[in-house]
């Protein structure tokens, strides 16, 4: 059996490992590169194994990072099956078919505002792509084994990062080998999710390292934000939060209900401006035995929120001058309803900018919570003169001592380790931790490196 490494190596984006014998080829996620325009460009290349001989698709989550390629994966001449659990299932009906339509809009934007240097700008896939793509879903219950290709069984299990989130577990029969994708990894104390279950057993990991080499801070996140909501609305300003329609947004939400409930902050209009937010709002009620919160506390989101459904009521929504949070999908800013927000919001010192969450390097998120004093959108530079800050600790990732410790729950003693879905540094420093902690054999691998398992 062979492993080949087709992304997430030196970056957290685009998530894609392939499992191979003489017979098969697996597909463990097959995301979407973002970030810097040199890791973008990637998704427009060729896709490194012909799309036709890959038998089957496994989905550790849904995030476009994970699951993005999928439409074009199909377009391109894959005819197998996707396999993901029942909430990505759900989640990836909503998040696909809205990544093929703001593609095309994106498209047409640039053509019309003749910003691209393409004459004609084409999006990677349509909308009608990613309803393609959706019909060769299968999905399954955590703990439900399944053989995606023959002789090789499949497993999934809780991995607390967002709802339908799943650590992949493939037992490869003839050579009696267990390969472990770990997805990307939960908190231990989510404020909504729950923390990912351990694992019992492993001859390969594959770990993800996104906070490889840091920690999230030690300060109370509802503090934090209510001093920002509090301090921007009594100079009259908006707070915008750039938030992932899925996971994020609903926590944020949840969040900001309970400090106003408490008193904590001034009772403001709170907007959900995100088709796709929205979409998933719905979604997370009803997969209420994957996270905390109680069928109460959903109604209080959905019932205290107002939600922006259409384009003509976000372009009024741009409008508004009255104290306000707004929360706009994406969370790295790298596209959606935000940017237009961010463009009338961004010159004005009196509003706030709220990150909730890691920022890949190149992207205008990572560009702006370091400081830069104007940043690009939409082919025109615009100033930055609101506050900008950025709550890590409201991250979905856990940090490298959460994934440490989730690693010492179980009863694993791996013959390798694969360390991936991180930047340069974090992934070397998460190697480096994981032999120190474990004595395990580490390696960080390069991009289309194939190893024999």
């Amino acid at each position: 059996m062979k492993l080949r490494f087709l992304g997430a190596t030196g970056t957290v984006t685009g998530s894609r490992y392939l499992l191979s014998d003489e017979k098969h080829r697996l597909l463990v996620d097959c995301g979407m590169y973002q970030g810097v325009k040199t890791l973008r460009r990637r998704n427009w290349a060729e896709f490194p194994v012909k799309p036709s001989t890959i038998n089957a698709v496994v989905l550790t989550h849904a995030h476009i990072d994970h699951s993005g390629y999928l439409p074009a994966l199909v377009k391109n001449g894959f005819k197998g099956k996707i396999y993901c659990t029942k909430a990505t299932h759900d989640l990836c009906k909503v998040l696909l078919p809205d990544a093929g339509f703001l593609q095309e809009e994106d498209a047409k934007y640039a053509y019309r505002k003749k910003f691209s240097k393409h004459e004609k700008p084409e999006p990677l896939f349509t909308e009608k792509d990613a309803w393609e793509a959706l019909k060769h879903f299968e999905s399954l219950h955590y703990h439900e084994p399944f053989e995606p290709v023959k002789g090789m069984e499949v497993t999934f299990t809780p991995a607390g990062h967002i709802l339908g989130s799943s650590c992949v577990h493939v037992h490869h029969k003839e050579s009696d080998r267990i390969v472990v994708f770990s997805g990307d990894v939960g908190r231990q104390n989510d404020v909504i999710m729950r923390a990912p279950e351990p694992l019992k057993e492993a001859d390969v990991l594959i770990c993800e390292s996104t906070y490889g080499d840091r920690r999230h801070a030690e300060t109370d996140p509802e503090k934090e934000l209510a001093e920002i909501i509090t301090r921007t609305a009594g100079r009259g300003g908006i707070v915008l939060i750039p938030a992932f329609a899925v996971g994020r947004a609903q926590m944020l939400l949840y969040v900001i209900h309970k400090i106003m409930g408490e008193g904590q902050i001034p009772k403001l209009p709170v907007f959900l401006n995100s088709p796709m937010a929205i979409k998933a709002t719905e979604i997370f009620c009803k997969h209420n035995k994957e996270h905390k919160l109680s069928t109460a506390q959903c109604e209080l989101i959905d019932n205290s929120t107002k939600f922006v459904r259409t384009v003509e009521e976000s372009i009024a929504l741009d409008a508004v001058r009255y104290p306000c949070v707004i929360i706009s999908a994406s969370g790295m800013a790298s596209g959606g309803r935000v940017l237009h927000h961010l463009k009338t919001l961004l010159p004005n010192e009196r509003n706030s900018i709220v990150f909730a969450g890691f920022q890949a390097p190149g992207t205008r998120g990572d560009a702006l919570v370091n400081g830069a004093e104007s940043v690009k959108i939409h082919g025109e530079y615009w100033p930055v003169r609101a506050d900008v800050f950025n709550l890590d600790s409201l991250s979905a990732h856990g940090d490298y001592e959460e994934i440490l410790e989730w690693l010492g729950q179980g009863e694993l003693k791996p013959e390798k380790v694969f360390v991936t879905h991180g930047e340069m540094l974090a992934s070397d420093v998460m190697r480096k931790r994981i032999c120190e902690r474990f004595g395990w054999d580490v390696e960080v691998p390069e991009l289309f490196e194939e190893v024999e398992l």
